[in-house]
């Protein structure tokens, strides 16, 4: 038995593949620096990152893979459910044991076919962040909007952010894996916060941090939403399906009319663009 760990980082379990390759000791487990070894009788690699060696594998499974099928690697690593690193350890090992390409094809293969399941919860969940992330702006002119998805799924929604509100300073935060991606202006920053504005590690905005005419804007939008919303045409299952419950809590439009002038007491109103460590 074969157990080794790394440092939690993309190009780090990279590195496991290439260390495994090298040592030709397939891994019967992988986890992160500091998890326990399955068993007393496994042997237990720690492998530090090395870039080369990591850009090695993925430039390899960028030969052997379409785009799509590549991309899916990253996203299963996103994934991080229970078991993913060796599921793409065994793809891996697939791609590379096969002399010809068209391997994501081989829907007869159990990792293919996990693959491919990943790859489809994946796209749902980053088409849901795009489509449900509210921005609210604080005082300090920074448009904020807290998230917290079931899978980590930031590093994916970046670009679509970054282009449609590219004149605007942003912070989009993971509550659950504390976490954020800050847009200056002119570049996206992966964040961790020292002083996050009140109530964003818990994933609710301070009001008293907001501008006062955000309340308003809040109002209009459920006025609007109101609006075009037909209740002859009211479809509850449909709109669970498109609209999942566990997303409300982030819509402007699903929140009571009103919260938003709620007084917060005993709170000192932050000044100064919160300070942002990488």
């Amino acid at each position: 038995m074969h157990f080794y760990t790394y440092d939690g980082s993309f190009e780090g379990l990279l590195t496991v593949v290439f260390e495994a390759y090298e040592r030709k000791a397939w891994p019967t487990q992988i986890g992160r620096e500091g998890e326990a070894p399955p068993g007393i009788f496994a042997t237990h690699h720690f492998v530090p990152t090395d870039p080369g060696k990591a850009k090695r594998v993925w430039d390899g499974l960028g030969k052997k893979l379409s785009k799509a099928a590549w991309e899916n690697v990253y996203k299963a690593y996103l994934w991080e459910q229970p078991g993913f690193e060796m599921l793409i350890f065994q793809f891996v090992q697939l791609v590379f044991s096969s002399a010809e390409g068209g391997v994501e094809e081989n829907f007869a293969n159990r990792s293919v076919q996990k693959m491919a399941a990943v790859g489809k919860q994946m796209f749902r969940e980053k088409h849901r962040m795009e489509a449900f992330i509210r921005f609210q702006r604080t005082q300090d002119g920074l448009y904020v909007a807290p998230i917290s998805p079931d899978f980590n799924v930031l590093p994916l929604v970046i670009a679509h952010f970054e282009s449609r509100y590219a004149d605007q300073p942003w912070l989009i935060y993971d509550v659950r894996r504390q976490y954020g991606a800050y847009y200056d202006v002119e570049r996206v920053t992966l964040v961790t916060l020292e002083d996050a504005p009140p109530g964003l590690r818990k994933g609710q905005l301070d009001p008293a941090v907001l501008t006062s005419a955000e309340p308003l804007y809040q109002e209009l939008w459920q006025a609007y939403f109101d609006h075009v919303n037909i209740p002859e045409r009211k479809n509850k299952k449909l709109h669970l399906r498109h609209m999942p419950k566990r997303y409300w809590k982030y819509l402007t439009e699903k929140k009571p009319r009103g919260q938003a002038h709620k007084p917060i007491q005993n709170k000192q109103v932050p000044t100064g663009v919160p300070r942002l460590g990488a």
